[in-house]
């Protein structure tokens, strides 16, 4: 004889009181019917089970994490009017007796590396490590992470080290669209495909942009992009603090195009890339007028953070080409 389940047992002994039968019940019975009304949902007209997507699929998409970065571009205020009152630095107060600064909080910082072309080495807070365009070499790291494109055999390779965890390729070789959507130990690592040019004329979806979030940034690889982005493009990228950038002027785009690209994204931390020698550089340079400020990092190494990011968008060239 089957033992009596532990409400019976309570209703047996006379210690469930009405109150608490309702309590366990009510969850139960909300249970049931919506596993009825799922079943009911997924039974076509005919008796078959609906078409669904492949559990694998079902599974990847239930992991995936939500975006800070889009969160924050969907997510803008409207404009507000204020007015301003100038505060003696450093702006310290104390708060139960304690100094307090007007600053974002510390949430770590990354470590960016300039490998060369258009290979940079990201470093999590955590330690993630992860290089970008990756064409076999990677400053002698073996990283956690690669990202590749294949506009040229420089942005990519056929034999990765076997020792690379995640080899995310910019492209889909069965054709189609890439799609990546993935947290590495800090790092979330999302992709937005591009069109490149070919020989053929076009190649849709030959090219993704790279984007990962990290200690509270959004940091954008823009791979071998070859046209400005249009509307669509920004609402799946979302807003970006630090930004890569190909600056050569020919293989990718033109110069103006790639400064019309950065004021429409906006971000506040320009890194140029893929720029050949010097003279392509200052060429690139020379366009940004007012409207960015520029420093010659002395190492091809920086360190950024929420509370270090420059207030004003600036360009920070990392020794390398």
């Amino acid at each position: 004889m089957r033992p009596p389940s532990p409400l019976r047992r309570l209703r047996m002994r006379g210690s469930a009181s009405p109150a608490i039968t309702r309590a366990i019940t009510r969850p139960v019975v909300r249970a049931i019917t919506a596993a009825i009304i799922s079943l009911a949902a997924s039974i076509g007209p005919f008796g078959e089970v609906a078409n669904a997507a492949p559990l694998a699929v079902q599974e990847q998409t239930e992991r995936q994490t939500p975006s800070r970065c889009l969160a924050i571009a969907e997510a803008a205020p409207p404009t507000l009017y204020a007015s301003y009152r100038r505060l003696d630095a450093p702006a310290r107060h104390l708060v139960q007796g304690k100094p307090f600064a007007l600053r974002p909080p510390e949430q770590g910082e990354v470590t960016i590396r300039f490998v060369g072309h258009a290979t940079f080495l990201i470093e999590s807070p955590e330690g993630v490590t992860i290089a970008t365009d990756y064409d076999g070499w990677a400053g002698g790291v073996t990283p956690d992470v690669v990202t590749m494109n294949h506009a040229h055999s420089s942005h990519y390779t056929d034999q990765p080290d076997p020792a690379i965890a995640h080899v995310l390729r910019g492209w889909n070789p069965q054709g189609g669209e890439a799609h990546h959507n993935l947290t590495v130990g800090d790092v979330l690592i999302r992709n937005v495909p591009t069109d490149i040019r070919s020989f053929g004329g076009r190649e849709t979806a030959g090219n993704s942009i790279f984007i990962f979030e990290t200690a509270g940034l959004c940091i954008g690889h823009l791979g071998h992009l070859h046209h400005v982005l249009a509307p669509e493009d920004l609402g799946i990228i979302g807003q970006l603090d630090v930004v890569m950038v190909a600056v050569d002027g020919s293989y990718t785009m033109s110069q103006d195009a790639v400064v019309e690209t950065l004021k429409v994204l906006k971000s506040r931390l320009i890194l140029p890339m893929h720029y050949f020698g010097m003279g392509t550089l200052q060429r690139f340079l020379s366009r940004l007028g007012e409207d960015f400020a520029v420093e010659i990092n002395p190492s091809a190494e920086t360190t950024v953070s929420v509370a270090t990011l420059p207030l004003d968008p600036k360009v920070l060239v990392l020794p390398g080409h």
